[in-house]
């Protein structure tokens, strides 16, 4: 596997919530990545991902797994990494908001 395609597969999908898409406005996106990638290789793929934009600053929060009830069952949601990555340049237009 080639670095690039390692860097295509470190971020999975954006996260729009409501609090991500205010961010926007700082030029600042969220985005749900790879439990084991860093911040610099997530600069990277960002970077990769949406030509023509610099990253200036990654920022990456843990998200432990909780527990959710589905009727009378339990079950455990699964753990995840996200990255709010903030660009300079050209806001990226993805989101369509």
């Amino acid at each position: 596997m080639s670095e690039t395609e390692k860097l295509y597969d470190i971020i999975k999908k954006s996260l729009i919530t409501e609090k991500s898409v205010t961010a926007t406005e700082n030029a600042q996106y969220t985005f749900e990545v790879k439990k084991d990638a860093t911040k610099i290789e997530i600069a990277k793929a960002v970077e990769l991902a949406f030509p023509g934009r610099k990253v200036k600053k990654v920022r990456t929060v843990y998200m432990p797994s909780h527990e959710k009830r589905m009727g009378y069952k339990f079950g455990r949601t699964d753990s995840s990494k996200k990255a709010i990555v903030t660009i300079e340049g050209e806001p990226i237009e993805f989101l369509n908001v």
